[in-house]
């Protein structure tokens, strides 16, 4: 008996959460992308004055790319039907985005189509007119409690009320778009940045909104559950003035979104509703600039590939900062493995693990569980062979590396423990920031994944979500 009160009472000091207020702030209006109105409103969804529907419109001469991932979850959110139909339809074309905060619409049947169908139709009316417009040209999503239908009558007057006269592209239209998109979150995660391809001077802007259940494995539209592992919903829209053609944008994207948006755990949960957008209207970019593309333009796509992953990984990070309950930001990287497959997948594992993830909270540097979350996911194949790889204990190295600069503190070296420092190990884990390296000695791959702690918040904040 007196086992069970120790295992009771425990020593963990209840932490608060610490303000993510810092993470916000005002962007100056000319860094955002041209040919882009935008705005949030009140619809009803949610408790009077929060905004709850966002309104996007691509408003450039030229045509508007479009890519998307979404969840490669079974039970598909019917906004992720509706505009994976729409995406594929127009060839990669898109010039609309609405969202909705408060209601995922998700598991809601016919109902629950007919509604994200009403939500592209009434965004729809307020594009510009074009010649060559077809049927539908709006992404939809939404997020909020699943197995709701939503008060659709209300989200569309709130829709229908909006003219371009009541959209706006400074800054204040840009937050307002953001703060749409919150559940959870404690804070607008909006970004942008500007970069320079073949002389020309271009800008991109984005947000994302999600703070539980992250755990996203997305991919391009019409794709279904692979067979990797699993990984409130994360949505995000990127906009960019960049003339991309469709084909090009997608394939940056996905490639992007691999190494950002599906790098990165909250809970180890998979939403039915994620969904990351880009639109690429090329309005910063003169009448004769051809779009990039990746067949007729290698080096100005590699270089869109490389700001767009950035740009995703800068939106990503801000997920998990605002994690429920969160009180740690952990960037884990797996080095020298056979496969950016297998180092993705132990580093996934690790930053799911629940285990670690309480160790994280109690500042316990318990590594054996990250060694043990580390040898529990088989390996891909050695090339050319069907053979799997295993990993050798003897040559594993687990560290833990501060991010003030200061000396690593490594716990395990090629397989053998470390006499560590208890109170060193203290002074890194106690940080809000900090890094976890293993080593597995096989190859010359790597890959980095980032997550947060388990605290006592999160469950409190999950426990009575819908209440």
């Amino acid at each position: 008996m007196s086992h069970l009160f120790k295992r009771l009472s425990s020593t963990v000091t209840i932490k608060a959460t610490p303000s993510k207020s810092h993470l916000h702030g005002f962007l100056p209006s000319s860094s955002f992308p041209a040919g882009y109105l935008l705005t949030g409103v009140h619809a009803g969804v949610k408790k009077p004055g929060a905004l709850d529907v966002g309104v996007i419109l691509s408003t450039a001469d030229k045509p508007t790319s479009a890519a998307a991932c979404f969840t490669r979850n079974a039970f598909k959110a019917a906004p992720v039907l509706v505009s994976d139909k729409v995406l594929t339809s127009n060839g990669g074309r898109a010039r609309g985005i609405v969202v909705n905060s408060g209601c995922a619409n998700a598991v809601t049947g016919q109902q629950g189509l007919k509604d994200a169908w009403a939500m592209v139709r009434a965004t729809d009316a307020l594009l510009p007119s074009r010649s060559d417009k077809p049927e539908h040209e709006t992404l939809v999503m939404s997020t909020g409690v699943i197995g709701q239908n939503l008060p659709i009558a209300k989200i569309l007057e709130g829709i229908n009320t909006q003219v371009p006269a009541s959209l706006g592209q400074d800054f204040a239209a840009w937050e307002r778009a953001t703060k749409a998109f919150m559940t959870t979150d404690t804070f607008p995660k909006l970004r942008a940045r500007t970069f320079t391809i073949g002389g020309t001077e271009y800008r991109m802007a984005g947000m994302d909104k999600g703070a539980g259940m992250i755990h996203p494995n997305m991919g391009p539209a019409s794709t279904s559950f692979s067979s990797k592992s699993l990984h409130a919903t994360l949505l995000g829209c990127i906009l960019t003035d960049a003339p991309v053609s469709p084909r090009s944008l997608q394939s940056a994207l996905t490639y992007a979104v691999e190494r950002s948006f599906n790098s990165i755990s909250v809970d180890g949960d998979m939403s039915t509703n994620d969904t990351i957008v880009v639109l690429a209207n090329g309005a910063a970019a003169g009448g004769s600039v051809k779009e990039i593309d990746e067949a007729t333009d290698k080096e100005g796509y590699e270089a869109f590939k490389t700001e767009l992953t950035a740009f995703a990984v800068d939106l990503a990070k801000l997920v998990v900062r605002d994690g429920e309950g969160a009180t740690k930001f952990v960037t884990v990287t797996v080095k020298e493995a056979n496969s950016y497959t297998d180092a993705h997948s132990i580093a996934s594992r690790i930053s799911t693990s629940a285990l670690v993830k309480t160790a994280l909270y109690g500042e316990d540097a318990n590594w054996g569980r990250i060694l043990a979350a580390t040898g529990s996911i088989p390996l891909a194949p050695l090339p050319n062979t069907t053979t799997p790889a295993i990993i050798e204990p003897n040559a594993v190295s687990v560290t833990f590396i501060p991010v003030d600069g200061s000396a690593p503190l490594p716990v395990l070296v090629n397989g053998e423990p470390e006499q560590v420092d208890e109170v060193r190990a203290k002074e890194i884990l106690s940080e809000e920031e900090f890094g976890i390296e293993v080593r597995l000695d096989m190859g010359d791959k790597e890959a980095t994944y980032w997550t947060c702690d388990f605290s006592y918040e999160y469950v409190k904040i999950n426990g009575d979500y819908r209440s």
